[in-house]
């Protein structure tokens, strides 16, 4: 079978600057029957293994550090099997907060290409809404699940796996910590919005949206701010 994205939803909560916040979490699987690659596998370890089933996981690849994204982390590894779990190493002032004794397995060098089923991952350093923030793009086309396919987006497209830095209506959290607004801005405007309009984005939280959806609004955004 062809390679193919499923999303699971998590909860649980996000804590930084001496506040708590529930929030819900997207979970990305992505490839075949036989192997896939797990992103931001957030809060809940069992959920995430029991929709990967017995397929081989490649790898574990983090967006960034915040806690809710990487806190079941090693939960998940061992319910899976062991795959590497890869960080972008800008982002260890994040994850020393939460696993002070450890490191992840590989760094996320930007440029590196991940391959699962015949599909090519490429990491992109879009830092902002955290110092080592990545995105991961499928250049070719995939086929979106139904429930996640944002309105007038094709169902097979490229895919951006944007983390918590583009979401539908704007760049991520900027307000905290380690984050920039101005770096934000520049990743997506200089980076992100020179990948094809018809790039779906599926974000780390709520709802989906297209790169040529969200790229007339920058200038909205600069005169919000963060």
């Amino acid at each position: 079978m062809s390679a193919r994205i499923e999303r699971i939803v998590t909860s649980g909560t996000f804590s930084l600057d001496g506040g708590t916040f529930d929030v819900d979490n997207n979970v990305w699987i992505i490839g075949d029957d036989d192997e896939v690659i797990v992103i931001d596998p957030a809060h809940d370890a069992q959920a995430v293994a029991a929709a990967v089933g017995e397929r081989k996981v490649k790898a574990i690849l983090l967006t960034h550090g915040h806690d809710d994204h990487i806190r079941a982390v090693y939960e998940t590894q061992e319910a899976l099997g062991g795959p590497p779990i890869h960080l972008n190493s800008d982002d260890r002032v994040l994850w020393d907060m939460v696993f002070p004794d450890r490191s992840p397995d590989k760094v996320i060098e930007s440029g590196a290409e991940f391959v699962v089923a015949g599909v090519h991952l490429n990491a992109l350093h879009t830092p902002g809404h955290s110092p080592g923030s990545t995105c991961f793009y499928v250049g070719e086309s995939l086929r979106i699940p139904e429930d996640v396919l944002p309105q007038g987006a094709a169902d097979s497209s490229p895919v951006l796996f944007s983390g918590d830095t583009l979401f539908q209506g704007g760049p991520g959290a900027t307000g905290r910590s380690y984050s920039s607004f101005e770096t934000i801005v520049a990743s997506i405007s200089e980076t992100l919005f020179e990948l094809p309009g018809t790039t779906v984005v599926l974000t780390g939280h709520g709802d989906a949206t297209t790169i040529g959806g969200e790229r007339p609004h920058l200038q909205e955004w600069l005169d919000r701010g963060e």
